[in-house]
């Protein structure tokens, strides 16, 4: 398959048109909204990483509308980078400003989550009907980790980060159930993927910021 071969991965979508995925692709634009609310939130000292993180939530937005346009493999691309990159600068930032870990060990914690998803990913994809959402599921499970680590250290930060941990899960239920519910639903479930991905990521860069603040008053 080339990479400007069409993909049709989604219930919604029913041909290679631009607007063959209308519901899909409209509600990238939460994670555009998401970004500006954030963006507007991280204002002061000491709110660089947080700016950074808004910054790739807008992209993510901007990727997933070109996939869910454009669909093919190189617009899949686009669409999964930026989020992988968002993983990476947050496990950066939970380690060194939650956990209290100098910059470079954090750094090294970053780079295991690459092996710590190669590891992982195989073992959800044996669960029946997770199909590619197995690719997603090792990240809910590393928040919960954080949040036991940090329940007693920060309990709010913890609390905060099991709130995250439970919507993203009831997200990638809705992204699982998407091509099982062409049948009831046409335009798929798909769109709360979406939606409620937008909220998550939002709150948790809020997480983050409220910490951050605290930690400067």
């Amino acid at each position: 398959m080339g990479w400007l071969d069409p993909v049709d991965a989604y219930c919604e979508r029913t041909g290679p048109d631009y607007w063959s995925e209308p519901v899909n692709a409209l509600t990238n634009l939460a994670f555009i909204a998401a970004a500006l609310i954030m963006a507007g939130r991280l204002r002061g000292p000491g709110m660089g990483m947080g700016r950074v993180l808004a910054g790739v939530l807008f992209v993510i937005g901007v990727g997933s509308w070109l996939f869910h346009t454009h669909a093919n493999r190189l617009t899949g691309l686009m669409d999964v980078l930026p989020i992988l990159i968002f993983i990476l600068l947050y496990v950066f930032a939970a380690t060194r400003d939650f956990l209290g870990a100098r910059p470079w060990v954090a750094a090294l914690v970053t780079a295991g989550f690459l092996p710590y998803a190669a590891l992982t990913v195989p073992l959800f994809s044996m669960v029946p009907g997770l199909g590619s959402s197995a690719g997603y599921a090792p990240v809910p499970l590393l928040i919960l980790i954080y949040a036991l680590l940090l329940r007693y250290r920060l309990p709010r930060i913890a609390r905060g980060l099991a709130v995250g941990a439970g919507v993203l899960i009831l997200s990638l239920t809705f992204r699982t159930l998407d091509q099982a519910s062409c049948a009831v639903l046409p335009m798929g479930t798909h769109f709360l993927w979406h939606i409620l991905n937008a909220v998550m990521l939002a709150w948790m860069i809020e997480v983050w910021r409220r910490h951050r603040s605290d930690a400067s008053a």
